[in-house]
């Protein structure tokens, strides 16, 4: 899958670029808060209907502006996707596959299979146990459409069960069958992350030793509450207590994914050097898991991502995304020289840009 053509108009800071992409790789170069993040952002709210870092769709309007506009030109082989977005403010966000809107944006997820590695996945490292699983959601959901009806069916029965807590309510038959559909949908759910990880793990190690070229291991440990016990009977036997909370404490939505390096919580031991090598192993570990099961390469996105690391594992990541098993890549830095390296290293077709306060202009190609 390619992305052969994009175009923006008040998406965050970006006024309006129409910008041609390159098959294989395309750089974006400026200094911070110049809209480099945002480009980005945008190739990946076509892809998931969201934002990368959580923004409200209201917020993502340029300022003083009614309207933001995205639209990408894909292609697959032997047919052309056109992908439109809309958001509106006072309206409902809208999505149009060739022209055709959804009735349910979840049959867009998947379509156009996409990575991101950005300095905010340090929070997949520091942050909440939510974080985590939505990073293993994001994975599955990308290739398994039936864990993203699964997902979407648990959180629709976990949210009607908080509410009867809340309620205080002791109708214990609609108790019952909300469990019951908790259960349903909960045990595939952590039945396939927990086939993920296990499945994953070779794959990230194996990147994590190619970029810091050390000895050290990775692992990632999957935590949930179903390992143990069956989830309709714990649900029903904590109601009295949950009540008194006011939310259900059971279930798949307390998950957590363990990040392990040499036998030890990284959180707790990790360097900022050692977390940024880590972050992107794993991300990189997520496009091979992707691709291996999709019937398309994804598409790359690389913001910012050599901060912080030292000049052998940048020269390795170098080497590793200008392979040919990847495919599209979309990479932005403040700095030319690593992009420089990076066009040397592939030697391939690629775009350049520069952006300049939400401007976006093509510089010529070097020879």
């Amino acid at each position: 899958m390619i992305l052969n053509k994009i175009t923006i108009l008040n998406y965050k800071n970006i006024i309006q670029a129409d910008i041609a992409c390159s098959s294989k790789m395309n750089c974006f170069f400026g200094n911070n808060g110049m809209g480099k993040t945002n480009l980005l952002d945008a190739i990946y709210f076509l892809s998931f209907c969201k934002s990368h870092v959580h923004t409200p769709d209201l917020l993502i309007i340029r300022r003083d502006e009614d309207v933001c506009v995205l639209q990408g030109e894909y292609d697959f082989e032997n047919s052309t996707e056109a992908v439109f977005c809309s958001v509106r403010r006072g309206q409902r966000k809208l999505f149009k596959r060739n022209l055709k809107s959804y009735d349910k944006l979840s049959d867009h997820i998947g379509l156009l299979p996409l990575v991101m590695v950005s300095p905010s996945d340090s929070d997949l490292i520091r942050g909440g146990s939510e974080e985590r699983r939505r990073f293993m959601d994001l994975i599955i959901s990308q290739h398994d459409k039936t864990y993203l009806h699964a997902l979407i069916q648990y959180n629709k029965a976990l949210m009607q069960r908080n509410q009867l807590l809340r309620n205080q309510s002791c109708d214990d038959a609609l108790f019952d069958v909300l469990e019951m559909q908790m259960e349903t949908y909960g045990v595939p759910i952590y039945e396939k992350r927990d086939r993920m990880i296990r499945e994953f793990i070779p794959l990230f190690d194996e990147y994590y030793r190619a970029i810091c070229r050390s000895s050290e291991t990775v692992g990632l440990q999957y935590v949930s509450q179903l390992v143990s016990c069956r989830l309709a009977d714990k649900l029903a036997a904590g109601r009295e207590k949950e009540r008194i909370v006011g939310h259900t404490l059971a279930g798949i939505h307390k998950d957590d994914m363990e990040m392990m390096l040499d036998g030890h919580l990284i959180r707790q031991t990790g360097s900022q050097g050692q977390n940024k090598t880590y972050l992107v192993a794993l991300k990189l570990a997520q496009f091979t898991f992707l691709a291996a099961r999709g019937r398309t390469k994804p598409i790359l996105l690389l913001d910012d991502i050599f901060d912080k690391l030292d000049a052998g594992r940048v020269e390795q990541i170098i080497q590793l995304v200008s392979g040919e098993q990847f495919g599209q890549i979309f990479i932005t830095d403040t700095n030319r020289k690593y992009l420089d390296r990076i066009l040397s290293a592939i030697g391939q077709d690629y775009t350049l840009y520069k952006v300049d306060h939400g401007e976006v202009t093509p510089l010529e190609k070097t020879e």
